[in-house]
């Protein structure tokens, strides 16, 4: 199962935020804006973390965090059963006072309907009562009509005729699954990777870490299908047993070497006028835990040394390798789990990959290809949860995947904004798509504090190079490459929907000696643009005809454009005009 939607309450600088979730969440926002806390939200909930008072927002003195899991698989349908809607899906509260404890509540779907409510059964047992209800085919022909019997009944009526019943859908006030606390990793397990970590922490063989889980799983395999290993358990075992006094049936151990007893009666003479006795006596270990005993992991990149050695850019790349083949294996276990069987209730085989600032220490190239893998591992049971400041983690196809994270003030606290609407149609899509590979920062558009559209490689170079010159720029400003005029509205449409503000740089068109057609179809796509800029967001700039005009180059040439634009701009002659200089102050305004 995984999460669908998230709802945070009165948590550190969030008040309240709802955030839908897909496959992989990737969460973005400047430095102190929240996006940690939600990750942290997220693993208080599922009992990684414990509560602090500092953990509620402000004054308040009650919090809570409500996770919706859909995708259930046939496991968890079982285990949450109770809680099952009719589009198998679950929602859970976990809620906490101050100076007080937490506790887990679960939501149910209660028939409007007395007969059918759980909570009125023995109202209803009575066979004078029950055979006059509808449900009365599905009770015993005779005897008594037990509360299992007539709770049967009511599931069996429920399923036939569910889209009939109208429903309330409540929090119950009793615990969830009727347990006071809820067992840690019931929704799951969790793997959670904050920005500062030492691989050598992964890479013990004790203790709760990657490393330490996988090779439990391989030497519990080998003790299952090994014959060599089998046999040496066996001889190790039979070992230790033959050093005791006594059998495991009590009798008298024949076998036990002489020389402990020995010492036993050596110890017992000394201790004569204590009347006491020595024993003794060896307990078998774990034999299991014997293969783990004098295990290191070693890395050879040309020098063979221990992890804690090597750069921090190689332990990162190699936490998150143990993190890929722990995935594999749990994908491998989960499809040799033989099928036909009814599952009973136990913990739900999901996995929840949590990363904090994953892209650290790691080089461009890198980070997309993590990018890229961290995308597959989230098919199946896993999903991908991270926070980052790299662009390259960002992939506009997978825009519903992010969740631009912003605090304006104290007295708001923390927002979220993220589109999870279809935002083009195939066409534009597929058009918006081609465009990476001309223009592939593009994704940088989601962590600017305004972001300036140009239709060209000339607006890019030019534009913020005159800034420069009239000491306006701003690193916090970035500008992007539309590729063309006609692909800006797709570009406005995303930021309108990421309340991203933005300035639209554009082409009038209308240049000396340009057909009346060519002036119309300028003419329409420039309404196009004015048409989808958000007052609330945006606004324009807009060249007379373009920015070559503005700056008085007289060159026709189409070839080089950007170079001869910079060039141009670079004479010691250059005088920048009035209505340009203003144009280009009210872009960086």
């Amino acid at each position: 199962m995984k999460i669908k939607t998230i709802t945070i309450h009165n948590w550190r600088s969030i008040k309240d935020v709802t955030i839908i979730f897909e496959d992989t969440m990737i969460f973005i926002g400047q430095n102190n804006h929240g996006k940690s806390n939600i990750l942290s939200a997220v693993l208080f909930f599922l009992g990684q973390i414990g509560l602090d008072p500092l953990d509620f927002n402000g004054d308040s003195t009650e919090l809570f965090v409500e996770i919706s899991f859909g995708d259930l698989d046939e496991n968890d349908k079982v285990t949450f059963k109770k809680y099952l809607t009719a589009e198998n899906t679950i929602k859970v509260r976990k809620q906490a006072q101050k100076n007080g404890g937490f506790e887990y509540h679960g939501y149910l779907e209660i028939p409007e309907i007395d007969w059918l409510r759980e909570d009125r059964i023995s109202e209803f047992t009575k066979r004078e009562i029950a055979e006059t209800l509808p449900l009365a085919v599905l009770l015993p022909k005779s005897g008594r009509i037990t509360v299992e019997a007539f709770r049967s009944a009511q599931e069996g009526f429920i399923s036939a005729h569910h889209a009939k019943i109208k429903f309330r859908y409540e929090m119950e006030l009793s615990p969830f699954l009727g347990a006071k606390n809820v067992a840690k990793g019931i929704f799951g397990d969790v793997y959670f990777l904050p920005s500062i970590k030492k691989a050598s922490d992964e890479l013990a063989v004790k203790g709760s870490c990657i490393f330490a889980d996988l090779y439990a799983r391989v030497i519990n395999k080998m003790s299952q299908t090994n014959e060599d290993f089998k046999e040496a358990k066996t001889k190790i075992e039979k070992l230790i047993s033959v050093l005791n006094r006594n059998n495991i049936d009590g009798t008298e151990n024949p076998d036990r070497p002489a020389e402990l007893t020995l010492f036993e009666n050596s110890l017992k003479t000394e201790l004569e006028n204590w009347n006491t006795t020595i024993d003794v006596e060896v307990t078998p270990p774990n034999v299991d835990e014997i293969f783990r005993m004098g295990t290191s992991v070693w890395v050879n990149d040309g020098v063979r040394t221990d992890i804690s050695r090597k750069g921090q850019g190689l332990q990162r790349a190699l936490i998150f390798a143990l993190i890929r083949t722990l995935a594999k294996v749990l994908k491998e276990e989960r499809q040799a789990t033989p099928g036909g069987e009814t599952p009973s209730r136990q913990a739900s085989k999901s996995a929840y990959y949590i990363f904090e600032e994953p892209e650290l220490y790691l080089h461009p190239q890198a980070q997309r290809e993590l990018y890229d893998s961290l995308v597959e591992l989230s098919t199946a049971e896993n999903q991908i949860i991270l926070c980052t400041h790299s662009s390259s983690f960002l992939s506009l196809e997978k825009y519903k995947s992010i969740c631009i994270v912003r605090k304006s003030s104290l007295a708001e606290g923390t927002i979220a904004f993220q589109c999870t609407e279809n935002l083009f149609s195939d066409n534009q899509k597929q058009a918006f798509n081609m465009a990476y590979w001309i223009n592939p920062d593009r994704s940088e558009l989601f962590f600017a504090k305004k972001v300036l559209l140009v239709e060209g490689a000339t607006d890019k170079t030019i534009i913020p190079y005159l800034a420069d010159y009239l000491n306006v720029f701003r690193y916090d400003y970035t500008v992007i490459d539309c590729g063309s005029k006609t692909a800006m509205p797709s570009y406005i449409q995303l930021l309108n929907k990421f309340s991203v503000p933005y300035i639209v740089v554009y082409d009038r068109d209308h240049q000396d000696g340009k057909l009346p057609d060519a002036i119309a179809v300028a003419d329409r796509n420039s309404q196009s643009i004015e048409q989808a800029i958000n007052s609330s967001f945006g606004k324009s700039i807009i060249f007379e005809n373009d920015i070559e005009e503005e700056l008085g180059i007289v060159d026709g040439s189409t070839k080089n454009k950007p170079y001869l634009s910079l060039t141009h701009v670079k004479e010691p002659s250059f005088v920048l005009n009035d209505s340009l200089k203003e144009k280009i102050k009210a872009i960086y305004n």
